[in-house]
């Protein structure tokens, strides 16, 4: 086994553990599940850059428990189809799917091999927060992107910025910059046995705690996508995150987190918006 296959499969089984904490944590699903007309937060900030999505294919990438997949399938699409590499996440997004009655096909796959696990071309190709970090390699990812999308097709990514990735955790002196920007064969590595969400005490413990995770600098990101034939419509920055990894510096606004002081300093987020030459 190379390096490589063993890093995914690091990340595959800890990204099994997360699934049963992510769950437990709500995620949004009860409220999914409640109300037929609700997208998630994530969805509905990029609503109008999306499009009329009415009988379109479309396929989620990096899925996860398939919330943002269940509200892609709410805007009228005729197939939608989620990929994710953790068959324990995937396992829950179809129940998750069957309770939301949304019609969603789901695929084990890591986002590598996705042109080869799914069948078929698509309108939109979607992808959305904390997905990159975790692909070793951005040129080969932009290539699977290109190769999904049928001409004519469209592609949106919005994804925690390389800049905000590469500050350290212990902020207890300011924000500095201690993490790689740019990609490097070498993942970090990190052994922690908990997520990015707040889970109860009642949660299950993660038995598979080492995961690995590479940035990609903006420029990098742009002249992948480029190279794989896409052509850029529309690249924007923003000062919020869907997170909060510094709580002593940020505060929440809506379902969203900035910095406190001075939050036009740096950019959290980006979102990109290209499409395949017709």
């Amino acid at each position: 086994m190379d390096d490589r296959t063993a890093w995914i499969q690091d990340n595959r089984a800890n990204w099994d553990d997360r699934a049963a904490l992510h769950e437990a944590a709500g995620y949004g699903v009860e409220e999914l599940v409640a109300d037929s007309s609700r997208i998630t937060a994530e969805v509905a900030q990029d609503r109008e850059r999306l499009g009329d999505l009415t009988g379109k294919d479309i396929i989620h990438l990096q899925c996860h428990l398939g919330t943002d997949t269940v509200s892609l399938s709410r805007l009228g699409p005729r197939r939608v189809v989620g990929v994710d590499l953790s068959p324990a996440s995937l396992g829950r997004a179809r129940t998750i799917a069957e309770r939301a009655g949304a019609e969603i096909e789901y695929v084990e796959s890591d986002v590598h091999a996705a042109r080869e696990a799914v069948a078929g071309d698509f309108d939109l190709v979607y992808t959305s927060i904390g997905v990159l970090c975790w692909l070793p390699d951005v040129a080969a990812w932009a290539r699977v992107v290109a190769s999904l999308l049928r001409p004519g097709g469209r592609f949106l990514i919005r994804d925690d910025h390389p800049m905000f990735m590469a500050i350290g955790e212990d902020v207890s002196s300011g924000l500095r910059l201690e993490q790689p920007y740019f990609e490097r064969e070498q993942p970090l590595t990190w052994d922690e046995a908990g997520s990015y969400v707040p889970t109860p005490d009642t949660a299950p413990m993660m038995a598979h705690t080492v995961n690995h995770q590479w940035n990609h600098g903006l420029g990098e990101i742009v002249s992948a996508l480029l190279a794989a034939g896409l052509v850029l419509d529309s690249f924007e920055e923003s000062p919020y995150s869907a997170w909060c990894p510094w709580p002593e510096l940020m505060v929440r606004e809506g379902d969203r987190y900035r910095l406190r002081e001075d939050p036009d300093r740096i950019a959290l987020q980006y979102v990109i918006t290209a499409h395949r030459p017709a």
